[in-house]
């Protein structure tokens, strides 16, 4: 899968509908995909409108890019503050260039999210059972950046691990518990 399919002209139109959905000021968190206002208007959040619809899987085919990519746009979307939020549709699709290769985009940022010193899941852990099985799953997406195999076992393994600790561990849960969907996002 690449970006845009390679071709800018796919760029140039998803972004082109970004911009013209944040100009008539039909870009709005917490509203839903793409659905018509109490004025009959239509409005939608980042992925509402750049596709007009909800599904995240459509990425993959009308952009070529990844889903899981596609979920963590909405997700950033969705956190941002009003006015910062308004043109990050428009960057998160101005960043890849037509033909670029995202497949480890997703697994880089998790290495990262999950234990950079400064903003990482790992700064949360509360114990050394936590704090391993976050970088158990880090270990495995580095793994995965480098270029290694991981069998759907160990990825298994990895979830189960995480979430066994992430129960045994109320306060701890979040931290955990983040770095088990991270594992199962990828087993997925």
């Amino acid at each position: 899968m690449v970006a845009f399919h390679g071709k800018q002209e796919v760029k140039d139109l998803y972004l082109g509908r970004v911009r013209a959905h944040r100009a008539a000021d039909q870009l709005q968190q917490n509203f839903g995909y793409w659905r018509r206002d109490g004025n009959g208007e239509f409005r939608g959040c980042a992925v509402g409108c750049t596709l007009h619809s909800s599904n995240h899987g459509a990425y993959e085919a009308e952009l070529g890019i990844p889903r899981i990519l596609a979920r963590l746009e909405d997700g950033i979307f969705e956190g941002l503050p009003a006015e910062r939020a308004q043109a990050w549709p428009e960057e998160f699709l101005s960043a890849a260039h037509p033909g670029a290769d995202l497949s480890m985009v997703w697994p880089q940022f998790v290495v990262w999210m999950l234990s950079d010193s400064e903003w990482g899941i790992a700064r949360f852990a509360k114990t050394d059972k936590t704090r391993a099985a976050i970088e158990r799953v880090a270990e495995f997406y580095g793994r995965l950046v480098a270029g290694d195999a991981i069998a759907y076992r160990e990825w298994r393994d990895a979830d189960a691990y995480a979430a066994a600790d992430a129960y045994a561990a109320a306060a701890d849960a979040y931290a955990a518990a983040a770095a088990a969907a991270a594992a199962d996002a990828y087993a997925a």
